[in-house]
């Protein structure tokens, strides 16, 4: 299928493998980001089925912009990628506010600040995929990523959320969880908060091991974006999907604790109701939330 696909963060990392996967299919591209000029070789080799725009995730008024520029350009959106995005490692009360506010700025006001601008042609259209570049840490909570992970669930959220305003729409959402890639996220692009004393033995390991550079990520993000090309083509695409044997394992042994949780607490959970009232999955409300899921 001919799509336009709407990329952030398109000149490093997966966004690039992402849209050189795009266009080496035959697909159209308005491929955004802070450097558009990082972009030239793949104009020079493809002409007007890419079109570079500048563009700053956390700047509103760059975001609309850049996505009345790709549809005068194109005419239509068809798949939309919020991949922009950056981490940073410390502990929790190591970062300063200004590190705080960057990292929800771009890895959860920004998706949802795009979401929102191409929504409105999307419904038109009555059609539309929107992938959320996410990551496993959008679901499994690790020590000296809080930050970016409190942005990350909160994308996840916001998604679950999303998928069920839209679906009647003809819209989806998928959030895409990578575990580790070949990237520069965890290199090039990592910075990190003022280090505190009292978090040697969690904080620590992780910020030593982005730093040596002993952390040997998994994924190849050439073959995360052909599992992406795919995806959208896909009649009933999911929800959630991760990528990487990584993220599977961690989710998988994650989510287990959790139901044992869930199961070893549940008399205190369902004590807290009212005396007198059924299950909630007994009344009609209950009932009603099961079908939607």
């Amino acid at each position: 299928m001919d799509n336009v696909w709407f990329i952030t963060g398109s000149s490093r990392g997966l966004g690039r493998s992402l849209t050189s996967a795009v266009l080496a299919a035959g697909q159209r591209v308005a491929a955004t980001a802070r450097r558009p000029e990082q972009l030239a070789n793949l104009v020079a080799q493809y002409g007007d089925r890419i079109l570079p725009l500048a563009l700053d995730v956390t700047d509103k008024a760059q975001i609309n912009k850049a996505v009345a520029d790709a549809l005068a350009h194109f005419s239509r959106l068809d798949v939309v990628v919020n991949n922009a995005g950056f981490g940073i490692t410390g502990a929790a009360e190591g970062y300063t506010d200004e590190q705080v506010r960057s990292q929800l700025e771009t890895n959860l006001y920004a998706p949802i600040a795009v979401t929102r601008a191409v929504l409105p042609h999307l419904r038109q259209q009555r059609s539309g995929h929107i992938l959320q570049i996410s990551s496993a840490g959008g679901r499994v909570g690790n020590p000296g990523v809080s930050i970016y992970q409190a942005a990350k669930f909160g994308i996840g959220g916001f998604s679950e959320a999303l998928a069920q305003e839209v679906a009647p729409l003809g819209i989806r959402v998928t959030c895409v969880e990578p575990g580790g890639f070949r990237t520069d996220w965890a290199g090039e692009s990592m910075t990190f908060a003022p280090e505190v004393p009292g978090y040697e033995t969690t904080v620590g390991p992780r910020v030593a091991m982005f730093q040596n550079g002993t952390f040997e990520p998994m994924g190849d993000p050439d073959k995360a974006a052909q599992v992406l090309l795919a995806l959208v083509e896909n009649p009933e695409p999911p929800l959630h999907l991760l990528l990487g044997s990584e993220a599977v394992a961690i989710v998988e042994h994650v989510e287990n604790a959790r139901r044992a949780e869930l199961e070893k607490w549940r008399p205190v959970s369902v004590s807290t109701d009212r005396d007198g009232i059924p299950n909630f999955l007994d009344t009609e409300l209950g009932k009603a939330y099961l079908q939607r899921r």
